[in-house]
Parts: structure tokens; sequence; C-alpha cells
């Protein structure tokens, strides 16, 4: 389930950095809940290469998170607004997300 989080996450940052078939497959697997097979018989493609496709892309999104860490910056923000006790200043760093 964690993964399933941290993967959703990654992708609604690093999602336009990734190809409109990698986009397409992500989506059918983590949000629409289709398995391998049954992506695979709607693509006409094996089971293997949507596996194959969708281990790519978390791959890809580790990457962006990695070079860029915006994953992390965000996590970090948001602690930091559980604890602001300024309204004024909370709404500008809720802003900033």
């Amino acid at each position: 389930m964690e993964d399933l989080v941290y993967y959703n996450d990654l992708y609604d940052i690093y999602s336009l950095l990734l190809t409109d078939k990698q986009r397409e497959y992500f989506e059918e697997y983590y949000f629409n809940n289709l398995s391998f097979s049954e992506m695979a018989e709607n693509y006409n493609v094996s089971r293997n290469a949507i596996f194959k496709q969708i281990k790519i892309t978390k791959e890809k999104l580790d990457e962006f998170e990695e070079a860029l860490g915006l994953y992390k910056k965000r996590e970090k923000l948001l602690n930091i607004i559980e604890n602001v006790d300024d309204k004024r200043i909370k709404k500008e760093l809720e802003d900033l997300l």
C-alpha cells in the first residue's frame, strides 16, 4: 500500500516527463486497477511487455526523484506547514504546493 501511494505521488509530480505510453500503462495499472493480463489483452501485447513497461516507468520515476528531489522537498514543506502557528504564513506555504 505504501508503495502504491509513493508512486502515485511521484507520478503526480513527474508524469509530464514520461512518454505517453508510460503514462497510459501507469494510469491503467495504478488508477484503474487493471491487471497485467487485462492490460495485455486491451493493448494486444504480452503480459510481460506490460510488466516490463510498468517496471521501467517506476524506475524512471525513481530516477527523476533522485535527480530533482521534489517529492522530498514537498514532504519537508508539508511537515513545516503542520508546525506553523501563524495562519498567514501557513496559508502562503500551502499555496506553494
